[in-house]
């Protein structure tokens, strides 16, 4: 066994990435203070081919060395888009047809293994605060609830790792199905 170099890994370029057929799936970013978070969103988003990203309210955008650092380029393959409310983008998603899935504990939620996404649906993944999670303005304009089951002490994941783990589940249910 060997480690593959980068040249033999055989991704695509950023023109390739922006032509290609992506994953029915933009990702919001409700109030997201870290701006290692954030670039880590890109990171995820350009390994799964996400179509975009919703940067809300005081998450930061690019260009940022802080979000680079951790976003190794992905902010120049995703498209991404600053709307200064939350809720205002999930409502324009919805109208365009999106199914928001909101990401956090509910008195609704579903367990992540339990939520089987159609194929031809397009999902509208919604992360919340490091702190106060989605927010209620959010919440009411959801149509599913997901959270990721855990047994620690601990009430949550990092919004970053929470990000992978998700976009992995929806990534391996509608294309390695």
């Amino acid at each position: 066994m060997k480690k593959l170099k980068l040249d033999e890994l055989g991704r695509i370029s950023v023109d390739e990435f922006k032509d290609a057929d992506k994953l029915s799936v933009c990702i919001v970013l409700d109030n997201i203070r870290s701006l290692h978070n954030v670039g880590s969103a890109f990171r995820t988003a350009d390994a799964f081919r996400i179509e975009k990203i919703y940067l809300t309210g005081i998450t930061g955008t690019p260009p940022h060395r802080e979000i680079q650092k951790t976003a190794l380029g992905a902010t120049e393959s995703v498209e991404w888009h600053y709307i200064s409310e939350a809720a205002d983008a999930v409502k324009q998603l919805k109208a365009d047809g999106y199914k928001i899935i909101i990401i956090e504990q509910t008195t609704e939620s579903i367990a992540l293994q339990s939520f089987i996404p159609a194929a031809n649906e397009k999902y509208c993944l919604v992360f919340g605060n490091e702190v106060n999670g989605v927010s209620d303005e959010v919440i009411e304009h959801g149509d599913i609830a997901i959270e990721i089951p855990q047994i620690g002490t601990k009430h949550s994941l990092n919004v970053s790792v929470c990000l992978g783990i998700v976009t992995w589940e929806i990534f391996r249910k509608v294309i390695l199905k």
